[in-house]
Parts: C-alpha cells; sequence; structure tokens
C-alpha cells in the first residue's frame, strides 16, 4: 500500500513537472531569454529542495536510533555514488539538447518527439535490464517512431517567426537525440540500483536525485563559463519583455518545477520500472499538446495530429501488452501454486 501511495504521489509530481517545464521554459524563450546553457542550468538547479525530505527522513532515522551507533545523514555508498555522478554527467549533456530543442521548436512539436522515447526506452531497458519484448511492445515501437518521422514532413509550416529553417531543423533534431539520451538514462538508473548492492529505500532514491542533480548542475555551469552567459544575464534580466522582476520569478519557478519533473521520474523507476516512468511521460502528450496550443496559441497541423494519433495508439497497445503480461503471470504463478498444493496433497 506504501509503495502505491508513493507511485500515486510521484505520477502527480512528475506530471506537474513534464507540462509545466517545457512550458515555462518556452515561456523564457519567447520574452528573449536566449541562453541554452542557462536553461539547462535551471533544469537542475532546484535540487536544494531535496535537502528538506532528507533532513525529515534523518531526523526519523535518529529518533528510531536506540544510540547503539552513529546514524549517517547519507545512506549511499560508493557503488552507487559513482554510478549518480555519471548518470548526473550524462543528463547534464542531455539537458543541453533538450534546452536546445526547445529554443526554438513550438513546444507541442517538441511533447511530440519526446513522447517517442517510450519506444528507445523499451529498446535500451530489453538490454540493459532484461524486459521482454513483446509484440505489443515492437508495435508500439514501430509506430512511436514513425509518429516522430511525421513530425519532419513539411516542418517550415511549423516554423516559429524569426526562425530560419536551419534553426529548427537543428532544434528537432537536437530533440530527438534528447529522447534518445533520455531513454538510454532512464533503464541505466534502473540497472544502476539493481547493482547497488545496498538495501534501497525512498531516501536513498532522493540522494541519488540530489547527486545525478548537482554534477548535471556542475556540467551546466561549466557550460554557462563557456557560453559567457555570467554576463549576459543581468542584461538579458533587464531587457526581458515581461519585465526585470517577472525574469527571476520565471527562473525560480522553472527550477523548481523541473526538479518536480526529474523527481517523478526517478522516484517512478524505484516504484516500478524505467518503462513505467516512460510511458507516464507519454501518457501526459495530449495535456501538454492541449496547454501548447492554448496559451501560446501554437499551430496544430495534420501533421501533428497524425503523430499524436500514431503515438497515443503505441501507448494503448503497449498498455495492453503489460496488462495482458502481468495477467498472464499472475495465472501461471496461480497454476504453479495449485499444482504445488495437489502433489503435497497426494503425497500426505
Amino acid at each position: 500500500m506504501a509503495v502505491r501511495v508513493l507511485a500515486i504521489i510521484n505520477c502527480i509530481i512528475l506530471a506537474i513537472g513534464n507540462c509545466g517545464g517545457p512550458l515555462i521554459m518556452r515561456l523564457y524563450f519567447n520574452n528573449g531569454g536566449n541562453r541554452i546553457w542557462f536553461s539547462t542550468f535551471l533544469e537542475t538547479a532546484g535540487f536544494p529542495i531535496i535537502f528538506i525530505p532528507l533532513l525529515f527522513s534523518y531526523i526519523n532515522r535518529r529518533s528510531s536510533n536506540d544510540g547503539s551507533e552513529n546514524t549517517s545523514f547519507f545512506l549511499i555508498k560508493p557503488r552507487l555514488l559513482i554510478a549518480a555522478i555519471i548518470i548526473g554527467i550524462l543528463s547534464g549533456f542531455d539537458n543541453y539538447l533538450y534546452a536546445y530543442g526547445i529554443a526554438y521548436l513550438p513546444v507541442s512539436t517538441a511533447a511530440l518527439i519526446i513522447a517517442s522515447q517510450l519506444a528507445f526506452i523499451a529498446i535500451f531497458s530489453y538490454f540493459m535490464v532484461s524486459h521482454k519484448f513483446t509484440p505489443y511492445t515492437i508495435n508500439a515501437v514501430v509506430l512511436l517512431t514513425v509518429g516522430a518521422a511525421v513530425l519532419g514532413m513539411h516542418t517550415e509550416t511549423d516554423k516559429p517567426v524569426l526562425e530560419t529553417h536551419k534553426q529548427y531543423i537543428t532544434g528537432f533534431l537536437m530533440t530527438v537525440a534528447a529522447a534518445v539520451m533520455y531513454a538510454f538514462i532512464l533503464p541505466l538508473v534502473e540497472l544502476a540500483y539493481q547493482k547497488a548492492k545496498q538495501p534501497l529505500s525512498y531516501t536513498l532514491v532522493l540522494e541519488v536525485q540530489l547527486i545525478l542533480c548537482i554534477f548535471a548542475s556542475i556540467v551546466s555551469l561549466i557550460g554557462m563559463f563557456i557560453a559567457g552567459d555570467f554576463k549576459a544575464l543581468p542584461i538579458e534580466a533587464k531587457e526581458f519583455k515581461l519585465g526585470e522582476a517577472m525574469f527571476y520569478v520565471v527562473i525560480v519557478f522553472s527550477a523548481i518545477i523541473w526538479q518536480g519533473f526529474f523527481l517523478g521520474a526517478i522516484g517512478l523507476i524505484f516504484c516500478a520500472s524505467s518503462l513505467v516512468s516512460g510511458i507516464m511521460i507519454s501518457v501526459l502528450l495530449p495535456i501538454t499538446e492541449v496547454l501548447a496550443v492554448v496559451f501560446y496559441h501554437e499551430k496544430f497541423q495534420a501533421e501533428k495530429g497524425l503523430s499524436l494519433a500514431l503515438s497515443l495508439w503505441g501507448f494503448v497497445s503497449y498498455f495492453y501488452g503489460e496488462i495482458k503480461s502481468d495477467k498472464d503471470k499472475k495465472r501461471i504463478q496461480q497454476e504453479t501454486e495449485l499444482a504445488s498444493l495437489s502433489s503435497t496433497v497426494s503425497e500426505c
């Protein structure tokens, strides 16, 4: 029951981050922001928030301790720590790819491309954490891949004003690369949990998220230094179309909302699997699409409609396959238990 409640909480946090993150990032770019490495930094800059639940967890463990041993603030051991550092560095570069895509693509287009990551997650999960392929999984992979490819057609009609065709295509390819890389990162996190060689708890998951975000932020800060963002940001804040005060409001909320996305995604891997996390992101696709059209009046051409339909079809196919697979596993388990019980009775 506790795991189920935790999974629901993570789903809610992920939903807020997944839908709100790209919208507020696009708000920054639409109103004069153009620092991509800075936007990358904001995706993980909210990591200090994680210290709050970690502090409560530490206080709880310390009060439960009978005094026979010291209570450590951190539970993570070197093996998982190294894995978290590596994943954090990879996440830093993946966040840059995504921020670059959002800078030059409409939110609705970027969301459809990112939804295709479920196909890549299924492939990487098969090789990395031994998730089995089923006909439904293969069908979902094909549909999601085709759905992303459809978006490449007639791109000029979707190109935002004042952007070149080259910028749009580069943003498109960067977003595809971000989807593939994040699809690799999610099963990599699951693999790190499996190979951790220490008891897993939600506190440990929070520690992994903290370390991951710290090192992703370090990558972003290095990129900001090289790109000259530190000198450019004060000028950008003064010239922000919504006003200097709103500039800082946007970046603070951006950091908080994005932290919710990553925390929800990593939490769902702990509660279920990397595939479930990817499915949840795909489920939220229509909501992100509607919000982008409502708030930014983005065009919704036939290509986007077809891509959305294919993505939803792929999700339904995959989800149905997972439900059917779970039912088959339960049926086989019950038959095995009955056979074992019958054998025991006959021996008596």
